[in-house]
Order: C-alpha cells, then structure tokens, then sequence
C-alpha cells in the first residue's frame, strides 16, 4: 500500500487586511516628459502622466474616443532616476499602487482637497515603444 498524502488548504471569510491591495494597470502615452519635484518636506520624487484612449467599442458608430490622463507619482530614487530619462510621447506599460483619498470636510469644494482624489503612486514601469524622433533634434551622443 501506498501512503496518500492530502494538501488541504483552509480559507477563512475574514481576509488579511496587509492581503488587501488595489492596483492600476496603464498601457498609454506619457503626455509629457517626467518632472522632478519635491515635498513641503524636502523629498524627491518625480510626477508624470500617461494618457490613454477609452474604447469606444458597444458605443454608437461614430462615437470619437476620449484621452483619459492618469497622474502618477514615484518616491523611489532608483526609479526617479529612470523615470527622468523617459521622453513625453513614449509608449508605456505602467503599474500603480491606487488610492482613492476622501474629500477634506473643512475645504472649499472647488479646491482639489475639497474633491475625492484618485492617489496613484508608481510600482514599474516598461517604454513599449520610443517617439519618432524629429529631424530638428541633435543626434544623441
């Protein structure tokens, strides 16, 4: 006889709150060249755009596609570094943290900390593809 060996896996209905994550996938056009900025406390970090075309397919024939722009925000040096050398136009794969963040009771509703804030901060990000480059750009050396 041979001995089985069962793997029984429980799950429970209260899930791990570190488990928990929401995340955004992107596959778009940076809008713009990476910026470098800093906190009101002084650190570093890059914010960058990725514009991306909804689908217009189910709508009526016609119907134009929208630009959406997602703002993303990168803490991590290693990344910044990188992120600086990217060129508005690139085709990218980007992945982000999400977070919706609730409006500020005591703010002006016109003021974005009077608005509910969608926080996306940086996790990767892969250039699909460069921008043509124009016949007035120098030759990189």
């Amino acid at each position: 006889m041979h001995a089985v060996s069962l793997h029984v896996q429980a799950f429970s209905t209260s899930a791990s709150r570190s488990a928990d994550m929401a995340k955004l996938l992107l596959i778009g056009r940076l809008g713009k060249d990476p910026e470098l900025r800093y906190t009101k406390s002084n650190k570093e970090y890059v914010s960058y755009t990725i514009a991306t075309a909804n689908n217009t397919i189910g709508l009526p024939e016609g119907t134009q596609p929208t630009t959406t722009w997602h703002n993303l925000l990168s803490f991590n040096p290693s990344s910044n570094n990188y992120l600086r050398t990217l060129k508005k136009g690139s085709l990218v794969y980007a992945e982000a943290n999400f977070e919706l963040r609730q409006p500020d009771p005591n703010a002006d509703p016109d003021s974005p900390e009077g608005q509910r804030q969608i926080f996306l901060r940086h996790e990767t990000i892969r250039v699909l593809r460069t921008p043509p480059r124009h016949e007035d750009e120098p030759d990189a050396e």
